[in-house]
């Protein structure tokens, strides 16, 4: 018995309610200095994806610091290439009969080791935010 994992994708593709760009630095030369830079440039744009939260947040509050602590996953297409490392904006959003809209704001990842299967991928994210 084989298994039709065209059925599958098509079937884990419905969830796909959020968008995500991926990021990763690249050269890029300053044509004042002529020095060369390491910039994160988008490498895929508006990619549907869906982001999940394992557990509830946990409130790291101290008094010199407030840590958010919870893992976030996203699962997206398996032949988006995303490195560990790489940096993500994620938009939450739904389809409505117009098409797809955001209904939170967009959060910024890092990347882990993503996990690839032949119908999706899966890739621990950690909650970021970069200069």
């Amino acid at each position: 018995m084989s298994i039709n994992f065209t059925d599958y994708r098509a079937a884990i593709e419905t969830t796909y309610t959020d968008r995500a760009t991926i990021y990763r630095y690249q050269e890029v030369k300053d044509p004042n200095s002529k020095t060369t830079k390491l910039v994160p440039m988008p490498v895929y744009s508006d990619q549907p994806c869906r982001i999940s939260q394992k557990a509830l947040g946990r409130n790291g509050q101290t008094e010199a610091q407030n840590d958010i602590l919870y893992e976030t996953k996203l699962f997206i297409a398996p032949e988006v290439e995303i490195l560990q490392g790489d940096m993500l904006e994620v938009t939450r959003g739904r389809m409505t009969a117009a098409g797809w809209e955001p209904i939170a704001a967009t959060r910024k990842y890092s990347a882990g080791e993503p996990f690839i299967y032949p119908t999706h991928q899966e890739v621990s994210l950690e909650r970021k935010e970069w200069a």
